[in-house]
């Protein structure tokens, strides 16, 4: 059966809460500290409501309630408002963001901004490369057969490879074979480039093919080949702060999957462009992390997702103050990437 406004509003108030005190919410707590505009009889009532939909249950036989992993769902899918961000929570993020010199640092403050912000674990995404386009090829003489290839993407990432030439190269072809690649590939998204590094073999004055081939091999390699995604961590001592020891008994479950790449690319990396996704306790796929809740979302420059960010923490956080934290610092980065 549906909850309705009544019942809605003694959930939002036992969640408030506990998320607040850490302590089970008694009905008589509630009437003192909500306007709720009804009895304690009728509080009574509507929790043991709740508590029989399953939205709330009672640890041990203490008189009070706290939310269970649906109540956490419910609270989060009717948020009517996102706690607003403060203009000093505003200002130092700005302030703290654009100071980044490189996108390492971008990523690096990004991490532990969100960490201290919401003092839950943070992980950042750099921006994937299987989403990016390339802004610009450099080609270094090192030797008369060897060039140092530099690939840079619109978001800020850079790949070097080595190229081994078959034969010796002067410097005017190395510039030839500069210019040609930055013609056909500048602007190009990393996956489409195979055709193009392709075509630049075909349409190569015949003094230039033999390095052009050479440097095609290297340049497909540094384009189209899976690259590892890298991640950063920050605030993992955050998890003895309460929340998640209460349930596992121990930290070393959640800090074994923290330590999984995979597991956390998973968690934050299949973010969607403009939406905010919430994972909550058994939600989770893995199950280490089954009494955690997760808050990710997309970040890139307008309209394009490069990467994922968010937080990890015991289901027990506060959502609306998370959501409108992770939201924020998300689009500061992706100003940020815009700019460069």
């Amino acid at each position: 059966m549906g909850l309705d406004d009544r019942k809605l509003a003694v959930l939002r108030a036992i969640v408030e809460d506990y998320v607040a005190t850490q302590e089970p919410v008694g009905s008589k707590a509630l009437v003192e500290r909500h306007q709720l505009g009804v009895s304690p009889a009728t509080v009574r009532n509507d929790m043991a409501v709740l508590e029989e939909e399953g939205y709330i249950r009672q640890p041990h036989t203490s008189a009070g309630r706290v939310p269970t992993d649906r109540g956490y769902r419910l609270f989060v899918d009717r948020l009517s408002r996102v706690k607003p961000l403060s203009p000093a929570e505003r200002r130092a993020i700005e302030r703290f963001l654009v100071g980044a010199v490189d996108l390492d640092d971008v990523v690096h403050r990004t991490v532990r901004l969100l960490a201290q912000l919401t003092r839950q674990v943070a992980v950042v995404q750099y921006p994937s490369l299987a989403r990016s386009s390339v802004r610009h090829l450099e080609l270094v003489p090192i030797s008369t057969t060897r060039l140092m290839l530099v690939m840079i993407a619109d978001t800020g990432r850079v790949e070097q490879r080595l190229v081994e030439l078959p034969a010796p190269v002067p410097a005017e072809d190395v510039t030839d074979l500069r210019r040609l690649a930055n013609e056909k590939l500048v602007g190009s998204r990393l996956s489409d480039t195979p055709p193009l590094v392709q075509a630049l073999v075909e349409e190569s004055a015949p003094h230039l093919r033999g390095a052009m081939t050479t440097l095609s091999t290297v340049l497909l390699e540094t384009l189209v080949e899976r690259h590892e995604e890298r991640l950063a961590l920050a605030g993992t001592a955050n998890l003895t702060r309460g929340g998640l020891l209460d349930f596992q008994g121990s930290l070393r479950p959640i800090l074994e999957a923290l330590e999984e790449e995979v597991v956390l690319l998973k968690l934050i990396g299949e973010a969607e462009p403009s939406t905010t996704r919430v994972l909550i306790g058994d939600e989770n796929e893995i199950d280490n992390l089954r009494a955690a809740s997760v808050v990710s979302t997309g970040y890139g420059p307008g309209t394009t997702i490069v990467g994922g960010l968010g937080v990890l923490g015991p289901t027990r956080m506060d959502y609306p103050g998370t959501i409108a934290t992770v939201r924020a610092v998300a689009r500061y980065v992706g100003e940020l990437l815009a700019q460069n």
